[in-house]
């Protein structure tokens, strides 16, 4: 590993000198001057700057309040002369690491240089941290630290880097014009060029290949002159056919020509347009099956599918729901100007129940109207869409058990399927209340062998019942169940 590189900045060539080989075991390079220094730091970037205040033209404090205007820029420790505390004060103020008043010790200089290259090793160190976190979160707009995102990532990051065609498999709303502008802008000599997207379900049959293709004046009634098609318009670029499923067939065979040819004709047109473009298509139909019904041609089905990407539904990543909500709040407060900037513990926990059929789109929705009516800083259950908001049921299935209301201890429901909460004291309280409602199934309502099977005294279970809102259910029989057992 290469030396911490050292900018010592001083018009005295003897200070620079006597700095220079106490610091010795550094990568050290010297000016005389601001401007100097600012050439010096443009190609080389130091780790840490010893800046004298007192130079020629600019001062070091001019050139300190420059650096600290900048995220970039190291840390700087300012040197002063002797009696000079006010400067030294306004120095720390300005941003300055640490400053050293002349004349120093060699042994104060070598440790105030080493707590400030820690510091900035630190420093950095964040920075790369917040990178990988940030990368770990998500691609793009896409957001998510779900095992089947972080798939999804690496998909994305590997296919960028080729021409490949790229079909995209996934339900309404879960992203996939997301994961195409996502490969399309990784993409090191296409995200320059355009980005075209198209809905094959948005137009007639008989408009599509105008759309896709162009045409020429006359081609048809109403073409009262020359168009480019989309395939022209992106060339250079990524092409994005969304719901390519509902294609025509006829259609489908003129795209697939295009896609072998590499070659457009517009309609009416008599000669061949070379195109240079990536084609992404994107469907929520099983296109497999499609093609057993020759609904779809296998032949265009294999061209797109080169890579296929599967976009999961958001009741599949149920662990993502916290990380979007909260997203989209803090989107949504800051572009309508909104009080509302957090989401309470009980109304996060219904929207992790919720099956979301409409996917992310639905709950961005869902959240921005929340966000918008909810009258203080907290979303609560009640300014949740009511299908979200008295979501019960399906919170009830998740977390508790259900009881026959004849025998009082009727069938459990699995701990496991407790669904995932973003409050960690909620989540715990959930699994105990589960956990303890199971054995007491098992047990038949008795709180004393319930209490000898979790090893705990029978005191102290009554008193965990009570805690958890379940006294009423068990601790009223328990003496009766008791006396009966003997």
């Amino acid at each position: 590993m290469s030396e911490p590189k050292i900018l010592i900045v001083d018009d005295e060539e003897a200070s620079r000198y006597g700095m220079a080989r106490a610091l010795k075991n550094y990568d050290i390079t010297e000016a005389a001057s601001v401007e100097a220094a600012r050439q010096i730091a443009a190609k080389s970037r130091p780790d840490l700057i010893l800046l004298d205040n007192n130079l020629p033209g600019a001062s070091g404090m001019d050139y300190l309040q420059e650096l600290s205007a900048n995220e970039d820029a190291p840390p700087v420790v300012m040197i002063t002369a002797h009696g000079s505390e006010r400067t030294a004060i306004a120095a720390i103020k300005a941003g300055a690491y640490d400053y050293l008043a002349k004349p120093f010790e060699v042994d104060e200089l070598r440790l105030v240089v080493k707590n400030a290259l820690e510091a900035s090793g630190l420093r950095r160190e964040n920075e790369r941290l917040r990178a990988e976190l940030k990368a770990a979160r998500g691609v793009g707009d896409l957001l998510g630290a779900s095992d089947a995102m972080r798939r999804i990532y690496d998909l994305i990051n590997k296919v960028a880097a080729t021409d490949v065609t790229v079909l995209i498999r996934g339900e309404s709303g879960t992203g996939k014009e997301l994961v195409a502008r996502a490969i399309h802008e990784r993409s090191a000599h296409r995200r320059d060029g355009a980005f075209i997207a198209m809905n094959c379900a948005a137009l007639p049959s008989e408009l599509i290949e105008s759309e896709l293709f162009g045409h020429e004046r006359g081609a048809f009634t109403g073409a009262a002159g020359q168009r480019k098609g989309k395939f022209e318009s992106a060339s250079g670029g990524t092409i994005f056919l969304d719901e390519i499923g509902d294609m025509s067939l006829n259609t489908q065979a003129k795209l697939l020509r295009v896609l072998e040819e590499r070659k457009v004709e517009r309609l009416g047109g008599s000669h061949s347009i070379p195109i240079d473009v990536r084609v992404i298509s994107a469907t929520n139909r099983d296109l497999a099956a499609a093609v057993a019904e020759e609904k779809f041609r296998a032949d265009l089905y294999y061209r797109l599918r080169v890579v296929q990407i599967d976009l999961p539904a958001l009741r599949d990543r149920r662990e993502d729901i916290s990380m979007l909500a909260e997203n989209f709040l803090q989107t949504y407060a800051k572009r309508y100007q909104l009080k509302c900037s957090e989401i309470g513990a009980e109304a996060m926990k219904r929207l992790v129940a919720y099956d979301w059929p409409g996917n992310v789109r639905e709950l961005r929705n869902a959240i921005e109207r929340s966000a918008v009516l909810a009258d203080g800083k907290t979303l609560r259950p009640d300014d949740l869409p009511e299908e979200i908001g008295s979501a019960q049921a399906s919170l009830k299935s998740a977390s508790t058990f259900q009881r026959s209301s004849q025998t009082g201890a009727g069938e459990a429901a699995d701990v496991l399927s407790i669904p995932y909460l973003a409050d960690f004291r909620e989540a715990r309280r959930e699994f105990e209340r589960a956990y303890i409602e199971r054995v007491l199934a098992e047990t038949g309502g008795n709180v004393t062998r319930a209490a000898e099977r979790v090893g705990m005294h029978r005191q102290s279970l009554q008193q965990k019942l009570k805690d958890l809102g379940l006294t009423r259910r068990y601790v009223l029989n328990d003496e009766a169940q008791d006396s009966d057992d003997e």
